[in-house]
Parts: C-alpha cells; structure tokens; sequence
C-alpha cells in the first residue's frame, strides 16, 4: 500500500494542473458524540490518534465510527472542506475503495451456499474465454484463488498511468478495457503458488457474478445486502460521480509540500467491483458486524471467508476470501478490510460477537507513510476498549 501511494505522489506531481489546487489548511481539534455509559479515559485515548491523523499525519479530516454493545460513538478531528472550514459531518458518506471487495466476495459465497459457484472450480467456467494472453490461463485459476489473490493474474492498476486517469476524472472505464490492460502482462506468479494483491482478481469476480446472476455486481450487492441490511447511506454506483448526502471534500496532494488537489468528482468506474462503492462509518460497521457474526453467509461458506493465508506482513496479517485477519494488542483477532481510492483512505474492522470500528481521512494519497497506521491503531483502540495502541 505505501509503495503504491508513493508511486501515486510521483504521477500526481505530474498531473497537478489535472484538479483545482486548494490551500492545504487544515483544522484539528477533536469533536466526540457520545455514547451511553463512554469513559473519560477511552474518548481521550481515541481523540489523541483522530488529532495526530489531522496534524502530524496531514489529513484534512478523519472519522471514526466505533459501535459495541454500549451503542454508538462518533469522533471527527479536523475538517471536511479546506476552503469553508466545515467540520466533518458525524454521518459522512465517503468512498470506501477496496472495502468494497468484502462486500463482492459476500456475493459470490453466497452463490457458493446455493449451488451456483463452486470455490474449486476453473475461473474458465463461468468467464469462458476471458482471462487469457500473455500465460494468465482461466482454465489453471480457481474462484478461490481469485478471492484470496493467490492467482497470480497481474493488477491492472500496476500497469495505468494515474495522469491518464487525472486527465479525466469523470472519465468512464469500461471493465473488458481494465482486463486488456491487466492480461497483456506476464502472471506474477503461477496460480496457488504466491500471494500478491491484485485490483484484477474482484473486476473478474464482479463479471462472474454478472454472469452466473444475469445481473450487475452492483444489483447483486443491493439485493442481497444493501437492501436486507437496511445499509442507508451505502451504494454501489457504476459511472455516478457525485457522493450523495452529507460528505467531506475528498483531496490528494501530489507532493509533501503541494497544495492539495480536490477530487471529490470522480467516476468509481476505473475501480469497479474492486472499489468503487460508497458508505458511512455506521453502515460500514453494520455490515462487518453481519458479516462476521454470520448473518449474510451460511456457516460453511463463512468458514471459507475466515480460511486465511500469511501475507508476509510483518504485523501479522492473514487474508481469507476478501475478509483479512490481524491480531488486536489487547489479544485475539479482527477482521475487516481497508481501502484507497483517490480522495479517501478508509479502514475498517470486527471482532466475532463483538465491536465494530471504521476509520476514514479525506485524503488519499498524500498523506505521511504513517497515515495507514494511525487509522489502524484508532480502529484496534476502539476495539480494545480505548487501550491505546498507538505505541506499538
């Protein structure tokens, strides 16, 4: 993720006269809505990491929604526009990248639990024909391996020049164009062999379900768990560029002493299944938490999700079937799921029959190395209690 932010910074160095430069002022200072029965020490814990993210780390503005069995928090530091000084709004919608993947893997464990896709079967069963050229054979790769990125097939956003997406923002990118560009490049490695993230791997998994449905990735993500959620201010749009309702100014900064560049316009089409949905801290917790404690998948299938390989992260993080694992400080495992998309960074986090925690910052890339971790620290916090892990 770092190295790819730092890639970003290079091309919108390049591209800066791409978006409207703005002063990159930014307002800290922590506003906390709180819950029945919250502690002193706990808010205190939690508003330091939310005020480091929008001084030290240089976000504009970050978020933090955090729900357990006492009921909801909300904290906002910073601000959502750098122009009017507007605070975040407590029920910001945001876009959330790659959180977006858990919500596309639900899908298709679903169609898994009713007979419609096997994990173990060729990818070439349901897209026949499409992943081919340059050694990538969807006749060698699994709907597993797809899910958990063990398929070697390249990541198209590796091989995109980011000007050429900044040059049109609002641009439409047509799916089959994003695999072209992925399928002219040599498989990273052979398929169950590696484990590399790869954007490719949830643009193919959204045409299977397209194919298995006869409806749209986005359909079935409404259907199946928008809908019986009750997720409001969740949506899965195809070239909408707008967030609708209530949001911060999504911005990148394409050097560490640049004004920052304002790219809350965007068509989430270049991202697709792979992240171009749009929620709130409350949906996004409301969902992990259905997730993980088994209310959108059968036992078996949630057993698949949670069936989780070593990364190499040095912090111990295991990825599943578009769920990933880490070890909490205060002991035991979450899951969730983070996401980049230009404009916002968001992380989001669940324990089994527990919490649930979602962070987001309005800025993406551009902010320090450190940025990603904070957030993660803000979202194990919270679900440690208020036990700060900021030390670690």
């Amino acid at each position: 993720m770092i190295k790819q932010k730092r890639a970003l910074r290079g091309a919108l160095a390049l591209a800066a006269a791409s978006g409207v430069a703005v002063s990159a002022l930014t307002g800290a200072g922590t506003a906390w809505a709180d819950r029945a029965g919250n502690d002193r020490a706990d808010q205190a814990s939690l508003s330091r990491l939310l005020d480091r993210l929008t001084t030290v780390d240089g976000g504009p503005g970050a978020l933090l929604h955090v729900r357990d069995r006492r009921g909801d928090t909300v904290l906002t530091s910073g601000v959502a526009d750098v122009q009017s000084q507007a605070p975040m709004p407590r029920d910001s919608r945001f876009r959330i990248g790659s959180m977006t993947k858990p919500f596309v893997a639900t899908v298709v464990l679903q169609l898994v639990g009713e007979h419609r896709v096997s994990l173990d079967a060729p990818v070439e069963r349901y897209l026949p024909g499409v992943v081919r050229g340059a050694g990538n054979d969807g006749r060698k790769i699994t709907v597993r391996q797809l899910l958990q990125h063990t398929s070697g097939v390249p990541d198209y956003l590796a091989h995109l020049d980011p000007r050429d997406i900044l040059a049109d923002p609002l641009a439409h990118h047509d799916t089959r164009d994003l695999m072209n560009v992925a399928l002219a490049n040599q498989p990273t490695f052979a398929p169950g062999t590696g484990w590399q993230y790869s954007n490719t791997n949830y643009l193919l998994a959204g045409m299977l379900i397209e194919n298995v449905t006869g409806r749209t990735w986005n359909d079935e993500v409404r259907r199946r768990i928008i809908v019986p959620l009750g997720l409001r201010h969740t949506s899965a749009p195809e070239d909408e560029t707008a967030i609708p309702g209530p949001h911060p100014r999504g911005y990148v900064r394409p050097g560490q002493d640049a004004p920052l560049t304002d790219l809350t316009g965007f068509n989430p089409s270049v991202a697709g299944a792979a992240g171009a949905m749009i929620s709130s801290g409350a949906d996004v917790d409301r969902f992990l938490g259905a997730l993980v404690d088994g209310r959108l998948l059968r036992p078996a299938q949630l057993r698949e999700m949670m069936r989780t390989r070593p990364t190499g992260d040095s912090g111990g993080r295991a990825y599943g079937l578009g769920l990933e694992s880490r070890p909490l400080p205060c002991g035991g495992l979450y899951w969730g799921h983070g996401g980049d998309i230009f404009g916002y960074e968001t992380v989001g986090g669940a324990t089994v029959g527990g919490g649930q925690a979602t962070a987001v910052v309005n800025l993406d890339p551009g902010g320090t190395d450190a940025q990603s971790d904070d957030m993660r620290a803000a979202v194990e916090t919270a679900l440690c209690g208020g036990r700060s892990t900021a030390s670690r």
